[in-house]
């Protein structure tokens, strides 16, 4: 088994970082038989969560009988050509993100988003338009990294909040330490607003998660923290997450996609799908954590995690 980085690839996919589509010529190969190429190279966005996706998906595939190497490209108007092509045949990617993403592509970034906070509706709309494209999108898992709100632990005992209805319903003066983007997006502080009545007074640009943003949540200058689903250090700033139980945020589960042509077989659905029923969103942050605050490799996480599943021989 081989992993090598992008560094010399990235001119061949610039190359490719304005293509559409298959070309007229292999357009044959949207509806083609599904390939089963014995090498596949798995993608990576760079990030620590892509990084293990790329190594669970590696390492299944890899003891299913494929050769696999590890392309990291930290770039999706990249990455995503490069999938297109079949220079990367598989790649983890996040349901309503990636929908939006190559809606924006096909219509023009004016296009109503389609991804949203139901997975069926979102799916449905990923692999439309994914499948001109020459890419199939399989079933996602139970894993989804999402947007998410919290609060210190502290806060939350004071004033009984478990949900962000609970937030709403308290009528607590709440300011928001966020992504200066925050003001404006619809699954933010308007959202906030208008889904669950929770009064934002402001927003702390301190940006998405980040350790200033968590510091003034702990320190009490600002009520809540935007973070995400898998964030694997709420505990060491004693927070923790209000649940979105009215779903205000968009169906971001993992899914893997893959280039039809060239990894569109049944038997790497099947290889890959092992992971859908196990990984959950809390083995992800556990597993980042590992990384980030443990120091941990991502492969060897990613073995372990998958050894300790029963998917991977001992």
């Amino acid at each position: 088994m081989r992993r090598r980085t992008a560094l010399a690839a990235l001119a061949l996919l610039a190359l490719d970082a304005c293509s559409t589509g298959p070309s007229l010529e292999d357009r044959g190969q949207v509806t083609a038989a599904p390939g089963d190429s014995h090498h596949l190279t798995v993608g990576s966005a760079g990030f620590t969560e892509s990084d293990l996706l790329a190594q669970l998906y590696a390492q299944l595939l890899d003891q299913a009988g494929y050769r696999t190497s590890i392309l990291t490209v930290a770039n999706r108007e990249l990455y995503e050509p490069a999938l297109e092509s079949g220079q990367i045949d598989v790649v983890p990617e996040y349901a309503a993100t990636f929908a939006d993403w190559l809606n924006a592509k096909t219509h023009g970034a004016d296009a109503k988003p389609v991804g949203s906070p139901d997975l069926d509706a979102t799916m449905k709309a990923l692999r439309a338009l994914a499948a001109p494209r020459g890419l199939t999108v399989l079933p996602p898992g139970r894993a989804v990294d999402q947007n998410a709100f919290a609060v210190s632990a502290a806060y939350a005992r004071r004033h009984h909040l478990k949900t962000l209805s609970d937030l709403g319903a308290s009528g607590l003066k709440v300011r928001l330490a966020a992504g200066d983007e925050c003001v404006q997006r619809p699954y933010c502080a308007p959202g906030l607003k208008k889904v669950y009545g929770i009064d934002i007074t402001a927003v702390d640009p301190k940006g998405v998660g980040t350790t200033p943003a968590k510091l003034a949540v702990q320190d009490g200058r600002d009520q809540m923290v935007l973070t995400t689903t898998t964030d694997a250090t709420l505990d060491q700033f004693g927070l923790v997450l209000l649940a979105d139980d009215r779903h205000l945020q968009n169906a971001d589960y993992v899914v893997p996609v893959v280039n039809r042509s060239r990894a569109g077989s049944a038997r790497v659905a099947k290889a890959l799908g092992r992971l859908n029923d196990v990984l959950t969103t809390a083995d992800l942050a556990a597993m980042n954590e590992r990384v980030d605050s443990w120091r941990r490799l991502p492969a060897d996480v990613a073995r372990s995690y998958l050894r300790d599943k029963g998917l991977l021989k001992k």
